[in-house]
């Protein structure tokens, strides 16, 4: 049951601390690295293309290596290590306080609520309103849950189902997978603007990553808000929003909350509603959370498919 403990680990960890400080956390150390793949090049496509393909290989690698020796000499030690690699590839405590922050504010102090949006949504929020604030804390968190929990758990549970059917020990395959996407989806989120052409492997391989999921935090959100019709009502949303992903968990948080969530100029979610206020944002945040904590339920019953 070891790899059920370093679930439990993981999600113990993101209880009890959130996240490391940043200068402590092994993701910033894989940034500076895809740092220094974000600048002008003669062949950007092909550096990209390699940079996506040797980057986050290296980092699962490296995790993976690490807890397969230590499970040569100590199982329990093992299970720890991996448990505490999981959770380094995730993040939802972190970012449900920053978004109860933002909504706050957005009712008594709407600058700072502005400038703690920068925080949660990359889009300029000098003119947005306080509804239009309160949606972006919306819409983030519930992107969020995909890009900062499920992903990695789920490659997690996928990773060592897999090395348990061709024979390879599943502890150290299952935490290098989880690395691994979270080294595509942090360089995705670096590089992945049409303004960065090396960015452009990084961010076509994320959406591949992304595609499951998505949908199953839609899944999980719609349970968690009591709605399991949400996932198919956000589908009719969806044809506006530039992410073939990202779109799933927000469109089901609209739906299910009957709010309207809006980026102006690029997108609108459940366009009949009304922006949120201040309860019905809190509301949603709570639901992720809740979302969150089955996503961790589901991937310590996951990894009993090893045994």
């Amino acid at each position: 049951m070891l790899s059920a403990l370093a679930v439990a680990v993981a999600g113990g960890l993101e209880l009890a601390i959130g996240e490391p400080p940043t200068r402590l956390h092994p993701v910033a150390w894989f940034g500076r690295l895809v740092g220094a793949v974000d600048r002008e090049w003669d062949h950007p496509l092909a550096v990209g293309a390699l940079a996506a393909a040797l980057l986050p290989l290296g980092a699962a690698t490296l995790v993976g290596a690490g807890v397969a020796l230590a499970t040569t000499r100590e199982p329990l030690a093992a299970a720890a290590l991996a448990g505490l690699a999981l959770f380094l590839t995730t993040s939802l405590r972190s970012l449900l306080s920053a978004a109860r922050g933002v909504i706050a504010d957005s009712d008594t102090d709407l600058p700072a609520a502005r400038d703690g949006l920068l925080a949660l949504a990359g889009r300029d929020a000098s003119a947005l309103s306080a509804g239009e604030v309160r949606s972006a804390a919306v819409e983030s968190t519930s992107e969020n849950l995909a890009d900062g929990l499920v992903a990695s758990l789920a490659a997690f549970v996928l990773g060592g189902t897999a090395a348990t059917g061709v024979g390879l020990p599943a502890l150290p395959v299952a935490v290098g997978a989880a690395a691994w996407v979270k080294a595509v989806n942090t360089m995705d989120s670096m590089l992945g603007y049409r303004s960065k052409r090396v960015g452009t492997p990084a961010a076509r391989l994320d959406d591949a990553v992304m595609w499951l999921p998505a949908r199953a935090s839609a899944l999980l959100l719609a349970l968690a808000c009591g709605s399991p019709r949400s996932v198919a009502q956000a589908r009719d949303w969806l044809d506006g929003v530039p992410s073939p992903n990202s779109g799933w968990p927000m469109g089901t948080a609209a739906a299910a909350l009957d709010v309207r969530l809006e980026k102006p100029g690029v997108y609108v979610l459940n366009p009949a509603g009304r922006l949120p206020d201040v309860a019905t944002a809190q509301r949603s945040v709570t639901r992720v959370g809740v979302a969150g904590v089955l996503a961790y339920l589901l991937s310590g019953l996951g990894v009993l498919a090893w045994f």
